[in-house]
């Protein structure tokens, strides 16, 4: 019985201590391991809709380079595919397109007119 203890009391020292206070406390570990698993489901929920957020907002303002940009949606569509969402290639494309500022309007009109579909890479 004390090695069930120590057990237990081995599990919660390794949570973070904001995490654990959220957590009710319970004595069956499969039944924590499954509280748990919903926390980070739901939250995996909320991530994934704060970087399609970013995805679909984000502007080039020219505070970086334009290859900074690019990498940085390119990154975005990274996190969201770990979280098991797919962007399609072309999507992102046009999302990028979309991205600049009037100044770069003949570019896009250019992009646009191309028959071959153009990719991140």
């Amino acid at each position: 019985m004390r090695k069930i203890e120590h057990i237990k009391h081995n599990v919660q020292m390794t949570i973070v201590s904001n995490i654990k206070s959220t957590l009710p406390q319970v004595d069956d570990a499969k039944e924590f391991l499954k509280i748990v698993e919903e926390c980070f489901r739901s939250a995996d929920k909320y991530l994934a809709g704060t970087l399609m957020t970013d995805l679909t907002t984000r502007k080039f303002d020219g505070t970086c380079r334009m290859h900074e940009h690019v990498l940085e949606v390119t990154n975005i569509d990274a996190k969201l595919k770990g979280l098991g969402m797919n962007v399609d290639k072309f999507f992102l494309v046009q999302f990028i397109l979309n991205s600049l500022p009037s100044q770069y309007g003949p570019f896009q009109i250019h992009c646009d007119n191309i028959n071959d579909k153009w990719n991140v890479n």
